[in-house]
């Protein structure tokens, strides 16, 4: 029988959602802080392959989750074009930064990103292999505006202030450093294919910072660029994307896209999404990841709204967002079962 996932991307509606969370192997589970430990430092997880196949096979064992999503970061591909990166303790991500015609042309050709991202794609062959065959395996990279963010302000913004910045004082250049990350988010991700990923998933995660034309220019149009070029690639491949933030603009987001199915955060009402973008295809959400730290009647109140709001098209069960770190493993479970209808 086809994995749940993949009938769910195919259009199928289920009796039962298939289910994942984003962040699903993450800080919340002890034995996920146990691996991160022993790797040393957040890069060195990313690049250890047996320990980020560990991390990723994690949450499967402990909970059954009908998808694995590799672990990686969303960063590496600029550190492959030739950025510093390092993490910061409590502070996140810090890289050097693109800002000028010369810090785009210091940039590593295309061709040799793979020499970086080798250990990746080494990760994804390792999880074709040991994750349980009914269990979908996800690849991902952060979509071109929001990689382009912290690219341009060399960390995390509140507002993504710098980019905005760069691309209304010198839009060439912020244009030609977007087709960049582009062309080598498809390199990347089409070798995750041939690794063995099943299904793609395209993060933008400041989608909803861009407005009016900009959305559709910088974060739609280059979701449908990477989307176009992985399935003629690899036809029949599905793709997610999730173009956070983008409130009643996802409506119509899988036609422009391309992609098979659009994920959404919980900033839209289930019943909503429903009417205006589940018509258009499979709808991926969209429980607030803070249910799984309240728990209580509220989480199994909502995780009923949400399966009861889409049951009546294809529907993959996620969250709105990650998981977070303060997220009780018991409200997990109860999230499962109750989508699960144990």
């Amino acid at each position: 029988m086809t994995k749940l996932l993949l009938r769910a991307l195919a259009g199928e509606t289920l009796p039962v959602p298939p289910i994942w969370m984003m962040r699903q192997a993450g800080r919340y589970l002890a034995e996920y802080r146990a691996t991160r430990e022993r790797a040393g430092d957040f890069l060195s997880l990313c690049y250890n392959p047996d320990l980020a196949a560990e991390v990723t096979l994690q949450p499967i064992r402990r909970f059954g989750f009908d998808a694995a999503i590799l672990f990686a970061d969303i960063l590496l591909i600029p550190q492959a074009l030739g950025l510093h990166l390092a993490f910061e303790a409590g502070e996140g991500p810090r890289l050097s930064t693109v800002t000028t015609e010369a810090d785009l042309a210091r940039l590593k050709p295309l061709d040799t990103i793979h020499d970086t991202l080798s250990p990746i794609y080494e990760t994804v062959r390792i999880l074709s292999r040991e994750l349980p065959r009914d269990t979908t395996l996800i690849g991902f990279a952060g979509a071109p505006w929001t990689v382009a963010t912290y690219m341009i302000a060399g960390r995390g913004t509140p507002d993504q202030g710098p980019a905005h910045a760069l691309k209304s004082a010198n839009r060439p250049l912020f244009e030609a450093l977007l087709h960049r990350i582009t062309e080598a988010t498809i390199e990347y991700l089409s070798q995750q294919v041939q690794a063995g990923a099943e299904v793609i998933k395209i993060f933008d995660s400041w989608a909803g910072s861009l407005e009016g034309p900009d959305f559709d220019a910088y974060s739609l149009a280059p979701a449908r660029q990477i989307t176009e070029a992985l399935k003629a690639r690899h036809p029949g491949l599905p793709v997610i994307a999730f173009p956070r933030g983008a409130g009643t603009r996802y409506e119509g987001a899988h036609a422009a896209t391309g992609a098979d199915c659009v994920a959404i955060d919980d900033g839209v009402g289930p019943e909503w999404a429903a009417a205006h973008v589940q018509r258009d295809g499979c709808v991926q959400g969209n429980l607030a990841s803070r249910h799984l730290v309240t728990g209580g009647p509220a989480l199994v109140e909502e995780t009923r709204r949400v399966v009861r709001a889409f049951a009546n098209g294809p529907h993959i069960f996620n969250l709105g967002h990650g998981i977070t770190p303060d997220a009780s493993i018991e409200n997990v479970q109860i999230m499962i079962d109750t989508v699960r209808g144990a």
